[in-house]
């Protein structure tokens, strides 16, 4: 199933508890179709003392939201996600509010130099 919202894109929640509120995608899962959203929808999970953390306490995470509780934003204003195949066979999203493409986030591997790799 073709997601309307990406990692990296900006989206508001149109339903819930957290109805109105703006914030980057960080992560999504897939299998369970949620989106992590960066400072929405925080919980508090109280850590025991480990090895690792010797002393523990208390720490706020994200926690997911379903992918149909949020919608992309395109020029300020929440809209709808239409999906177009341009001339070479590959899908773009649209925005159905403006009709223009949304916005394609390109990653880059942490290690990339631009150089050619060598053997």
């Amino acid at each position: 199933m073709p997601r309307h919202v990406r990692t990296g894109d900006t989206v508001v929640i149109n339903s819930g508890e957290h109805k109105g509120k703006t914030g980057e995608v960080m992560r999504i899962d897939v299998e369970r179709e949620r989106v992590f959203i960066k400072g929405v929808n925080l919980r508090t999970k109280h850590m025991k003392p480990t090895r690792v953390n010797p002393q523990g306490g208390v720490i706020t995470k994200e926690a997911p939201l379903h992918l149909s509780k949020v919608n992309p934003l395109a020029d300020g204003k929440p809209t709808r996600v239409r999906f177009e195949t341009d001339g070479a066979g590959g899908k773009k999203r649209i925005a159905v509010r403006t009709g223009k493409p949304l916005p394609v986030m390109v990653r880059r591997s942490g290690g990339d130099t631009g150089k050619a790799d060598t053997v």
